[in-house]
């Protein structure tokens, strides 16, 4: 089980980047997935979680309204769609698989199967 996050980079405030978790040697359309950052000196947070039972689809408040998670079974891929990005997004994302199908815990050890992570950078 392997997860690779990419998408990261580089941009201004007020513009948009998309991350793909990509998954190789298992279907990722029987698994909840999370996306989760970590700011320098901060603890890492969820940021939005899609469940694999009916892909509802879940997003902290400080992110809703311009990140959506989705995912495309076929591409056996979880994306995350990030407009109207701000300085206080910036911060290394990571995607994971939960423990339980049916829930989107906001407790990063609740998840497991990390990926390696992906840098987002958002100036001011």
């Amino acid at each position: 089980v392997q997860l690779q996050a990419s998408g990261g980079g580089f941009v201004e405030t007020g513009g948009s980047l998309r991350l793909s978790c990509a998954a190789s040697g298992f279907s990722l359309r029987v698994y909840t997935i999370g996306w989760f950052r970590q700011a320098p000196g901060k603890e890492r947070e969820r940021v939005s979680c899609i469940r694999a039972s009916n892909s509802m689809t879940y997003s902290a408040d400080s992110v809703k309204g311009r990140f959506t998670i989705s995912r495309d079974n076929a591409k056996n891929t979880v994306y995350l769609q990030m407009n109207s990005l701000k300085p206080e997004d910036t911060a290394v994302y990571y995607c994971a698989t939960s423990r339980s199908i049916y829930a989107c815990s906001g407790s990063p050890d609740d998840f497991v199967s990390w990926g390696q992570g992906t840098l987002v950078t958002v100036s001011s």
